[in-house]
């Protein structure tokens, strides 16, 4: 994390009508991003798909003019989860945005009784790794190939957090 000021945000469940702006953050910052049908996809399958959004102000005149700033996809079955995806704009990065976004799905995994969380991380993504284990998250093991890269693919890092 920079040394930027933090900001509000709020989390709230995501909606189809959220997905225009979380794709457009998708693509701004994975050069790999998931498609639309890939998040659309996951609220259908009732997967805890969450979204970080800027605090509404007693005045505001659009109730359904959120901006999301930022998402995550937990996926939950029988005493484990794994964290599918987790993103923030370019914009807020920096300011704890995504560290209130994974304490959020852990919280929502403890909430379901797993044991453990799961989660893939790009092996260049030292900034994401370094979050992951500074929320506790380990590493216990690698796979190989498993992201796309520009030139073939990318090993994933897979961490683990035990609740």
């Amino acid at each position: 994390m920079t040394d930027s000021p933090s900001i509000q945000a709020d989390i709230r469940e995501m909606r189809f009508e959220d997905l225009e702006q979380v794709i457009c953050i998708e693509h701004e910052i994975f050069l790999f991003p998931w498609s639309l049908i890939n998040f659309s996809d996951s609220i259908k399958a009732g997967y805890h798909c969450r979204v970080l959004v800027q605090p509404r102000s007693e005045t505001d005149t659009q109730p359904d003019a959120d901006v999301v700033m930022g998402y995550g996809i937990l996926m939950i079955g029988p005493g484990e989860a794994h964290v599918l995806t987790v993103g923030v704009g370019y914009a807020w990065q920096g300011r704890g945005l995504g560290e209130k976004m994974l304490r959020h799905l852990i919280a929502l995994s403890r909430e379901h009784q797993a044991e453990f969380v799961l989660l893939d991380v790009r092996e260049s993504n030292t900034g994401a790794a370094s979050l992951y284990r500074r929320l506790g998250f380990q590493q216990i093991a690698v796979r190989k190939g498993y992201y796309p890269a520009m030139c073939g693919r990318e090993d994933a890092l897979v961490m683990k957090l035990e609740l």
